[in-house]
């Protein structure tokens, strides 16, 4: 082939990469922010603060929540819900600590101790939902004495809806179901925790 019809033949598949180039870049460029649940009081993978651990069960903690924020919400976000669970739990279906519903799309924070009972420290219009622990508040952490850390894992749930219909008395489960069927994206911080063997007598 002659040179020159060589280069010509060249052109299309050069100027067919530069607009895969530049459409990439666009992409990069307008792509959402990544959806991202984070702690001033601890970082992904690390162990939780002790004052986050339950006050009764043998366990001797402040029974606080720790201070959260996120960022970067799927659009059409109406609301959220926050949960804390532990898959490590040794009943066979893990152990709800935490959830708390009916966020406004407004929030992206929740103050350390937001888990107290009676919701005082929560944002108007949320409610917490009962936990395994039987009440409707945070339930702090608890790992058996001598077992390996346990994860824990806190999830914040951007929802399509303005509020999750529930009733007073709904289990965690139920709430699960209720997030798990409005949802439109999810993020999660996971913290560990464990306590020491209880010395033999």
């Amino acid at each position: 082939m002659p040179h020159t019809l060589a280069t010509a033949a060249r052109r299309p598949a050069r100027w067919a990469l530069a607009c895969l180039l530049a459409a990439g870049t666009a992409m990069a460029v307008h792509a959402a922010p990544p959806f991202t649940l984070t702690s001033p009081a601890f970082a992904e993978g690390s162990t939780l603060p002790q004052p986050m651990e339950f006050d009764g069960f043998g366990c001797a903690g402040e029974n606080q929540s720790p201070p959260l924020q996120w960022s970067g919400a799927p659009a059409g976000t109406q609301s959220y819900a926050v949960t804390m669970y532990d898959p490590d739990a040794p009943t066979g279906s893990g152990w709800w600590h935490w959830t708390v519903v009916n966020l406004p799309a407004s929030v992206t924070a929740l103050p350390a101790n937001a888990g107290a009972a009676g919701g005082a420290r929560l944002p108007g219009g949320a409610s917490h939902v009962r936990t395994d622990f039987g009440v409707a508040a945070w339930g702090g952490l608890c790992p058996p004495p001598g077992d390996a850390p346990h994860r824990y894992v806190f999830t914040v749930h951007a929802l399509k809806v303005p509020r999750l219909d529930l009733p007073a008395d709904a289990t965690a489960a139920l709430a699960g179901y209720m997030i798990h069927a409005n949802s439109l994206g999810r993020a999660t911080l996971t913290g560990r925790y464990g306590r020491p063997a209880a010395p033999v007598r």
